[in-house]
């Protein structure tokens, strides 16, 4: 049921529960600041509302930016799992977007990999001899030309657990759950999140995402859902508020 706004319109609040990134504490906002929680309400549920995304993928998107390993925000993502199943997704596609939200954390060694050769060079520390060892996984990859050269040095560092690294990573292009285009979507949106900003993986992956026939206005409701992540904070914050005001008060 729709609710009163503070300029007299009417809330579409109701219509989107379990549809959007809200909790119901926007109801205990919108008490204490009616102008601010409704533009807020307005802008943060334009993904739900404006037709360019299916709503499964928007709140599949949802899920992988709150169960990435760079959120973890357990109620949000509760809320989201719960509306993509009603959206009509299935456990396999949730299985495989927690399972992307673990990919990411790859990062860590794009990022301080590269740093570790050159120190270790400046140093003169040189690593230990490895075996010789196959990378199935990661040969496929450079015959398939989908190998990235930010990837190298760890490659170099320890090259058996890169492949099995991209194995991994490999099977969930391979497990035919979400098309090529989807997993690009949902990759933009971990790499673009606020909470992770990853130029050049998001660059990458907007690049793929083009040539598989995206178009500019899909990508960009990606990069909005980044964005209306950002409700969280009221989401956390908010309950909080309401308790050490009540604590505050009855201690005056």
């Amino acid at each position: 049921m729709a609710t009163r706004r503070s300029d007299g319109s009417r809330s579409t609040s109701g219509q989107l529960q379990d549809r959007g990134p809200w909790d119901p504490v926007l109801a205990e906002f919108r008490e204490w600041n009616g102008q601010g929680a409704d533009l807020l309400e307005t802008v943060s549920t334009n993904p739900w509302t404006n037709g360019i995304l299916p709503l499964k993928t928007i709140e599949l998107i949802c899920v992988a930016l709150n169960a990435a390993c760079t959120n973890l925000q357990p109620n949000a993502l509760r809320r989201h799992v719960r509306a993509a199943l009603e959206a009509g997704a299935t456990r396999e596609e949730l299985l495989v977007t927690f399972q992307m939200g673990f990919g990411l954390a790859i990062h860590s060694c794009s990022l301080g990999a590269p740093i570790l050769l050159e120190e270790a060079k400046a140093a003169g520390v040189k690593a230990a001899p490895k075996p010789s060892v196959v990378t199935p996984a990661c040969d496929t990859m450079r015959d398939l030309g989908q190998w990235n050269a930010a990837w190298d040095p760890f490659f170099q560092l320890d090259p058996l657990w890169t492949d099995q690294f991209f194995a991994f990573a490999a099977s969930i292009y391979q497990s035919g759950v979400f098309t090529e285009k989807e997993i690009e979507f949902f990759s933009i949106a971990l790499d673009a999140s606020y909470t992770h900003m990853y130029a050049p993986g998001t660059r990458r992956h907007i690049k793929m995402a083009l040539a598989l026939g995206a178009t500019m206005e899909e990508i960009m409701e990606v990069l909005k859902l980044c964005v209306v992540q950002g409700v969280e904070a009221c989401n956390l914050g908010i309950p909080i508020l309401e308790e050490e005001l009540e604590r505050f008060q009855g201690e005056r």
